[in-house]
């Protein structure tokens, strides 16, 4: 039962942790925007995508933070994160540079997200009192109530 209890707090530093690694990915974006559109255009990604990118990584990330459309965010960071292996950085293998191990740590912690939610401590729990995005609700087995 206790653990049950604790465990309802587990997103929390995930999201927290995730949040921070988006945020940072994103910013620099920003920094110089022309030369991300060019980065973007020549792996065939559409150069208009690199202030949407950038938007959704930074402003994302403080979703994830504060809890609030956790599962909504966490859709959109895993097709991101699937995006970015398999355009950009399949090629570079796995480990070393330009290997795409953060962005598969990132897309797993983001499916994580979008099955769990955003825990005990955030927004949509603490102050909306309800997830705005809820989880599929299920039927228990039968069978499980008597153990």
């Amino acid at each position: 039962m206790y653990l049950e209890k604790i465990s309802a707090f587990s997103p929390f530093p995930i999201r927290i942790i995730a949040g921070i690694a988006f945020i940072f990915h994103g910013l620099p974006k920003f920094e110089n925007l022309q030369g991300t559109q060019g980065f973007f255009a020549s792996v065939g990604i559409p150069a208009e995508l690199a202030l949407v990118i950038g938007l959704l990584e930074v402003i994302g990330g403080v979703l994830l933070i504060i809890g609030l459309v956790t599962r909504i965010a966490s859709i959109l960071f895993i097709i991101e994160m699937i995006g970015a292996i398999l355009i950009v950085k399949a090629g570079n293998g796995f480990t070393g540079e330009g290997g795409f191990e953060v962005d598969l740590l990132l897309m797993f912690i983001s499916i994580s997200l979008a099955l769990s939610g955003p825990g005990r401590v955030s927004i949509e729990r603490d102050v909306l009192k309800r997830e705005i995005f809820p989880k599929i609700a299920y039927k228990k087995d039968r069978n499980s109530d008597s153990k």
